[in-house]
């Protein structure tokens, strides 16, 4: 099999209609693949080449995917840097991925660049030589600044690199348990391989479906469903950072299809509309629980036709690694996890007790083989030892259960699972329970050590008059095993979250620690 075949370039094809449109403005794929040959001149006249990492720091914008096709074709490496980082966390991506050029924003909306870039001290990322500004000719900086003027002026064509498709080419951040995130890294053949499965798996028709892209691209969830778009040939339509009201016009205006993001995304466009029906068009909206009460929305947004499904994905495996299927029942349809869009795909559960391989139904930690898999994480061959398997496997860190019938269901992290009475036990299984009691509105458990005993605590937004413990103890033992019983319940005004490129998620470490305080106080 030819490998340019797995190269980010061999997506863009030449079908006729609009590859994106941003604010209104199309842009055909022959317009687009000059701006990628105009951007790699550009990357070259910088004197960037091969294996040399740029870190793109910009909202989604046409710039952002040029910038990562052009250095593919030179060669070069794309570190994406979350627009929602600030001075510690961008001195931290840029000293580790040794990134010797910024494409950076002057401002957007709230985020003032140039201020944040101003904490950062030029000793602390000594690789990076200068900044190139979308925007603007200049801002307050550390280091030189050119324009990135790629599209305005001309510059000597670059001679391509010799490709090689298995090489880094795109760099994610990943949260984890080490003090700063960890950077994974992509070839072309991982995303373009995978980019292809998931347009054929979703049966995508550039004539019949578009995406409203209203994610992030400098996160997996958000890159690779425009890719997955882009390889089936299909319009996107590009939001350059989520709001609600021009998602929902777009959704409404443009007949869109698919759209991907967090349930929260949904919730807030949902919210803006008393239509029955307000999005006939759409026929698949994958989305990520990240807030209480998911399961709710699910319900109400299946009564007015927006059709959520559960999928499942990770910096490290891509997003849209699984997906549920339309044939599902309902309740099936909006856990995560899914079917694998890949084919070759393999996915196993491992008993983080006894460290053998789980049989179905039974709850460990989900491992996965599949093409789509990073290659490590970048310049750190330690954790990427420890992150896969003798035989290939990636450790998830994340739990949950074979279905039986080829699926599979995310339940929660591995970080958040609670071993309560000696099982394996998803925090959601409780709150959802607590959520049907009288008085909450909302619900969120975590464990502790109570006594050299692992105990549940339980954290409860109310919604009117505040339930009592007694009252909401006893209705849990009438519901769950003794175990999954919190030992305390306490009622707060609302959670401690934290952003992150893909949606708000509760801090859960915030919550044990919490519980912690309000016992040692009692």
């Amino acid at each position: 099999m030819p490998a340019n075949r797995f190269s980010l370039q061999s997506l863009i094809g030449s079908e006729a209609g609009p590859a994106f449109v941003f604010e209104g403005i199309a842009v055909s794929r022959a317009q687009f693949a000059q701006k990628v040959e105009q951007t790699a001149a550009w990357i070259a006249a910088q004197g960037i080449g091969k294996g040399d990492v740029v870190a793109v720091w910009l909202v989604n914008r046409v710039e952002w995917i040029a910038l990562l096709f052009a250095a593919a074709r030179c060669g070069a490496v794309v570190a994406a840097v979350n627009t929602r980082y600030r001075s510690a966390e961008v001195a931290h991506l840029l000293k580790l991925s040794g990134a010797r050029l910024m494409i950076v924003e002057t401002a957007f909306r709230s985020i003032d660049f140039a201020a944040i870039l101003a904490d950062v001290a030029r000793d602390e990322v000594p690789a990076l030589q200068k900044l190139a500004v979308v925007g603007a000719d200049t801002i307050p900086a550390h280091w030189p600044c050119v324009r990135f003027d790629a599209f305005e002026n001309s510059y000597p064509a670059a001679a391509p690199a010799e490709s090689d498709v298995d090489l880094p080419v795109l760099l994610y951040t990943t949260s984890g348990t080490t003090k700063g995130p960890k950077l994974v890294a992509h070839s072309q053949r991982t995303l373009a391989a995978h980019a292809a499965v998931v347009a054929k798996a979703l049966k995508l028709d550039p004539q019949r479906h578009s995406l409203l892209a209203m994610l992030p691209f400098c996160g997996t969830f958000g890159m690779t469903s425009l890719l997955g778009f882009i390889a089936a040939g299909a319009t996107v339509h590009v939001l350059d950072a989520f709001e609600a009201a021009p998602a929902q016009k777009i959704l409404s205006e443009q007949r869109i299809t698919h759209s991907f993001g967090s349930d929260e995304m949904f919730r807030r466009i949902l919210a803006l509309t008393d239509a029955p029906r307000p999005f006939p068009h759409l026929e698949v909206c994958g989305f990520a629980a990240f807030q209480p009460g998911w399961r709710e929305l699910a319900a109400e947004a299946e009564g007015r036709g927006l059709p959520l499904f559960g999928l499942y994905g990770s910096s490290e495996v891509q997003a849209l690694f699984s997906i549920a299927r339309p044939s599902d029942a309902l309740a099936d349809r909006i856990e995560g996890g899914g079917w694998p869009m890949s084919p070759e795909a393999k996915v196993r559960i491992r008993d983080t007790e006894t460290g053998e391989l789980a049989v179905q139904g039974i709850s460990g930690e989900i491992e996965i083989s599949a093409p789509s898999r990073f290659l490590g994480y970048y310049n750190n061959p330690d954790a990427t030892r420890d992150a896969i398997t003798a035989d290939g496997f990636f450790r998830s860190g994340d739990i949950g259960r074979l279905r039986g019938d080829g699926a599979f269901v995310y339940e929660t992290r591995a970080g958040d699972a609670m071993r309560l009475g000696g099982f394996l036990v998803a925090p959601g299984e409780i709150e959802d329970e607590l959520k049907s009691c009288p008085g909450v509105a909302d619900a969120q458990v975590v464990a502790v050590d109570l006594k050299g005993q692992a105990r549940c605590v339980a954290f409860v937004i109310p919604a009117d008059i505040p339930p009592q413990q007694e009252a909401l103890t006893a209705r849990l033992r009438e519901r769950l095993a003794g175990y999954k019983i919190p030992a305390r319940i306490y009622v707060v005004d609302a959670f401690p979250v934290t952003d992150s490129a893909n949606g708000v998620k509760i801090q859960r470490a915030r919550l044990r620690a919490m519980a912690m305080e309000r016992i040692v106080a009692e």
